[in-house]
């Protein structure tokens, strides 16, 4: 019992400085432009419906790797997470690339849909930021073999990555008729 804490505390300031960094470097380079580096490069509109693929994809293997761990397919369980966690990342990659080439796009709808995007929006950014520390616990648990803490954490990440991973998309199909 001894070692598995001890990998876990190895990581508490690695989960603790990503949790803390990620949405700061995003923020920031949310308002950097490549154009300001004088790169004279086109914006990358084709990106949003890659890293809305993206997000499916995630939300759908979440899925498979809840149903896959309910059937004590643990193997199957840790590789789907490891894919979930590497899609999670290039998406953000993407994500940034393409809101460091492109100007924001403003929601074009009107009355009650303006309201149900950005209450899916916001809520989506936010719970984006508190997914980070969750899934980084959930993993080191799980690398620990403390899997009692493991499932108390996962019964909470679970749901919101999958929340955000399907807002995620729905925010795409939301504001994809409005884009340049």
């Amino acid at each position: 019992m001894e070692a598995q804490g001890t990998v876990e505390k190895k990581y508490n300031k690695w989960i603790i400085a990503l949790s803390v960094i990620i949405p700061i470097a995003v923020a920031i380079l949310f308002t950097i432009k490549l154009a300001d580096f004088g790169l004279d490069v086109e914006p990358f509109y084709f990106l949003p419906p890659i890293y809305a693929g993206i997000n499916a994809a995630t939300a759908i293997l979440l899925v498979v790797a809840f149903l896959a761990i309910k059937n004590k397919n643990v193997k199957l369980h840790e590789n789907l997470m490891k894919v979930c966690i590497g899609l999670s990342l290039v998406f953000l990659v993407m994500y940034v690339a393409y809101h460091m080439s492109a100007d924001s796009t403003p929601y074009g709808g009107e009355g009650a849909s303006k309201y149900i995007y950005y209450v899916i929006l916001i809520t989506h950014i936010l719970l984006s930021i508190a997914i980070i520390p969750l899934v980084l616990i959930s993993y080191v648990r799980a690398l620990a073999e403390r899997f009692d803490k493991h499932r108390k954490i996962a019964k909470i990440t679970f749901p919101i990555w999958l929340y955000v991973a399907t807002t995620g998309v729905v925010v795409y199909f939301m504001i994809a008729p409005y884009y340049g």
